[in-house]
């Protein structure tokens, strides 16, 4: 995939893209921005003018335990062109797969969204993408529907297995870290990609363990911090949202992790 003329106009950067790493795999360098597709001009307009000014905060502390990349508007001041964003380039960076750094981050990001977002920014809980509809589905909000018969069985498994233990407050969170921490030249993490979401930090923090377990290489024995109390709750309805808003999810992978944890014997 490759952006239109427009994109490359309205952004100011030369007409040819390259692939970069990171993220989900369909950015492309143009000039000094990555560009993405798969944008939501909506979700855009109230995301980025939190994430700018913490990014601009974030690279002028000294000294630097946390990046959050810039997001660039268009010249004439748009952030989503056909699809397409832009962020700023960051050279020499390369993915994080370690598991204690990804968590870390995570907790230094949110307690920094906590600090910037106290409450619920309008139209957060307007999203209509199929992340946002499997999010309400893990939180009981919508009934599950339409579901492949083999993640039914799954998902109907994790539906016996919940409660209406308290996770904590909601705030405004990165639903994916796992896939979205780049180290920089300095090893300092570099968080992309925001999927934002308004739920606890503790099941945020779940799935990004689920999904360094199944994708990552994590070690699958961390699962059994999540076999008790409200980590495990997190960790039922992480799942939940993972196998509802995964395209094809990995099911053997998944399966295993639970049963190293949430639905296993140490319970």
């Amino acid at each position: 995939m490759k952006p239109s003329p427009d994109v490359f106009d309205l952004f100011a950067v030369p007409g040819e893209a390259v692939p970069v790493e990171g993220g989900h795999g369909h950015s492309v360098l143009a000039g000094d921005l990555v560009l993405s597709p798969g944008r939501s001009r909506r979700v855009a307009q109230w995301l980025n003018p939190i994430i700018a000014p913490l990014s601009a905060e974030l690279d002028h502390e000294r000294p630097r335990s946390l990046r959050l990349v810039m997001p660039i508007p268009t010249r004439d001041l748009q952030w989503v062109v056909g699809g397409w964003g832009a962020t700023r380039y960051e050279p020499d960076t390369r993915p994080c797969r370690d598991l204690e750094v990804l968590l870390a981050t995570g907790r230094l990001l949110h307690a920094r969204l906590a600090q910037a977002v106290p409450n619920a920014p309008d139209g957060i809980r307007d999203r209509d993408d199929r992340w946002a509809a499997a999010e309400r589905m893990a939180f009981g909000e919508d009934q599950p529907a339409g579901i492949p018969d083999a993640v039914a069985a799954v998902v109907s498994r994790l539906l016996a297995e919940l409660d209406a233990t308290n996770l904590g407050p909601n705030q405004l969170v990165h639903a994916d870290l796992a896939h979205n921490v780049l180290l920089d030249a300095d090893g300092v993490p570099l968080v992309i990609d925001v999927s934002p979401a308004w739920r606890p930090t503790l099941w945020a923090e779940a799935v990004c363990v689920l999904d360094a377990v199944v994708h990552l290489g994590a070690d699958v024995a961390v699962m059994g911090e999540w076999s008790r109390g409200a980590s495990r709750q997190a960790m039922l309805r992480a799942a939940m949202f993972r196998l509802l808003s995964d395209e094809n999810p990995d099911l053997p992978g998944h399966r295993r992790a639970l049963e190293a944890g949430p639905i296993g014997p140490r319970r």
